[in-house]
């Protein structure tokens, strides 16, 4: 595995932080505090225009990386995710664990 972008489903606490996600058929459950970062996209190399007054947020992702678990008893596995604010998509954009796994 290790880079990649795959739709997946995420439950959200109140607040707007990662409690589980389903990801293979499979519900993990966030077992350590995500931590959430923004990241700008390559706006310039698209060709698309935004509307006019639609502006913050066009250009930052919202990632948070998580750490989850299938069981109490399983390994962590640490996991990027891609939240997209304006249509609140989630997307699994990295696992860390695989990265390691296939060096």
């Amino acid at each position: 595995m290790g880079v990649f972008s795959e739709a997946i489903e995420v439950v959200c606490s109140p607040a707007g932080q990662p409690l589980r996600l389903v990801h293979g058929g499979h519900t993990y459950k966030v077992a350590a505090d995500p931590v959430r970062w923004y990241e700008r996209r390559n706006w310039w190399d698209e060709e698309a225009r935004a509307e006019r007054g639609r502006g913050p947020g066009l250009v930052d992702s919202e990632i948070w990386r998580v750490q989850a678990r299938l069981t109490p008893r399983s390994p962590l596995r640490t996991l990027d995710l891609s939240h997209d604010i304006s249509s609140d998509r989630w997307r699994l954009i990295r696992i860390h664990d695989a990265l390691r796994e296939s060096a």
